[in-house]
């Protein structure tokens, strides 16, 4: 009797965690996630067992189809929503060069000691070695975490001896994504925010007469993610470098110097070829490298950000160093392909996956469709360009593909615009759209 109540409740046939967890078919999940994870995942089916009813032969099963593909969270996606710099999305995405900085750097490597000597070394000297060079103007460089951490700092030292005050245009007192706004960032070092001008038109007089002895620096921000138009003015850095105040300019999308495609957007280089003494920008946004603030001017200044205690805070690690190294002195970043793709190239490509799909049975058709450079960078600028347009309710499913395609619904229609993804992804993209809309050419 008791043999038959065994042999007929199937929770007296869970395996033991080890011996599931020797099983050889869970052994490249456990190198690649952990045992921990692998686990995890192990004790769920089991319960599963115990009180869902599920067949003790499908367990294995059932592990292996719940372990996560990747140890992270984050998920590959294909950018096809004509935003070059999609900031939700992680902005730039790297290049093939940075890429293997990256892993090159994911073990031991010399970032602070001199192999030669056996002594400690410059942190990052070969990265800020080629910033240099980068951004011929700059009598120094630094690099720190972030854009805004740049700014911070720049200003907490250039004010920080004392309660001085930053001028600043009343049309440059910018709010960028997530409700932050760059004058509560400025007020956090202690500094006073002294405004001048008017929303649409500020004046070299406005900056002259604000001026004084509690003056720490003038600060001009560019006004990245929108613009003002009809009766304006505003005063240029080469005005305000005539001032008896160091001119700090934000340039915000990080361009290190001019390019021709966006003749609006301000970069570094020029601003500290017309008198800035500091300039600052983002590391992920048009220069297409990792999450990184640089700050590039005048080698006193930068010698005294290099010393204060802040610097420390906001310094950036390894992979950042050796990512941002391979994007200064390597190829063509994906965002610079991105940006300066050939209209008529991207046309006949979007009209040939077009062709793939509709052979596959897909709704599909092309639609000229204007992308955008995105990341706070080049407001008001459209770039020419294509997209595939499809059924507004493939969206979703789409999104929760492997890999997870994000276009953009305008119109009841679902755009999927090329411009930000390398051609040799157009394969995955055609398999993703026909699995979504559960085409014969799924695969």
């Amino acid at each position: 009797m008791t043999h038959a109540r065994e042999a007929s409740d199937p929770r007296r046939r869970v395996p033991r965690t080890d011996t599931v967890l020797a099983d050889d078919r869970l052994t490249a999940a456990i190198a690649r996630l952990g045992r921990a994870t692998v686990k995890a995942a192990v004790q769920q089916a089991q319960q599963r067992i115990r009180t869902d009813g599920l067949d003790p032969d499908a367990l294995m099963e059932v592990v292996l189809a719940a372990l996560p593909a990747r140890a992270t969270s984050l998920r590959p996606v294909l950018n096809a929503t004509g935003a070059v710099l999609h900031t939700n999305l992680g902005r730039a995405a790297l290049s093939s060069a940075a890429v293997e900085a990256l892993l090159a750097a994911a073990g031991p490597v010399d970032v602070e000691f001199d192999l030669t000597t056996g002594r400690r070394a410059g942190r990052g000297r070969g990265t800020l070695a080629a910033l240099r060079r980068a951004v011929p103007p700059a009598e120094d460089v630094l690099v720190v975490n972030n854009g805004a951490a740049a700014l911070l700092l720049v200003v907490t030292v250039l004010c920080g001896r004392r309660t001085p005050e930053v001028i600043w245009s009343r049309g440059e007192l910018v709010e960028i994504g997530d409700g932050f706004r760059l004058p509560d960032l400025v007020a956090a070092t202690g500094a006073r925010l002294r405004e001048v001008g008017t929303t649409n038109r500020t004046t070299l007089d406005d900056y002259r007469a604000a001026i004084g002895p509690r003056t720490g620096c003038v600060l001009k921000v560019h006004p990245s993610n929108f613009t003002v138009s009809g009766f304006t003015s505003q005063v240029g850095v080469a005005e305000l470098a005539e001032l008896p105040a160091p001119v700090v300019v934000d340039v915000g999308s990080g361009l290190l110097g001019p390019d021709p495609l966006l003749p609006q957007e301000p970069d570094m280089a020029s601003a500290l070829r017309a008198g800035a003494a500091v300039v600052t920008g983002s590391g992920d946004k048009l220069l297409g490298g990792p999450q990184a603030g640089i700050v590039a001017g005048r080698a006193e200044l930068l010698a005294r950000m290099r010393r204060h205690p802040l610097a420390r805070a906001l310094r950036v690690d390894k992979l950042t160093l050796a990512a941002l190294e391979a994007t200064l002195s390597g190829p063509a970043t994906p965002t610079h392909d991105a940006l300066h793709l050939d209209e008529r190239a991207l046309g006949i490509r979007t009209q040939q996956l077009a062709d793939v799909l509709a052979g596959r049975g897909v709704d599909v058709r092309t639609v000229t469709s204007p992308g955008i450079v995105g990341g706070g960078g080049a407001p008001g600028v459209q770039l020419a360009g294509w997209a595939l347009a499809l059924p507004a309710d493939l969206a979703v499913r789409l999104r929760c593909g492997d890999p997870a395609v994000v276009g953009r619904v305008e119109d009841g229609c679902l755009l999927l615009d090329l411009r930000a993804i390398p051609p040799e992804h157009d394969d995955v993209l055609a398999a993703a759209v026909c699995r979504a809309a559960g085409s014969p050419g799924a695969g």
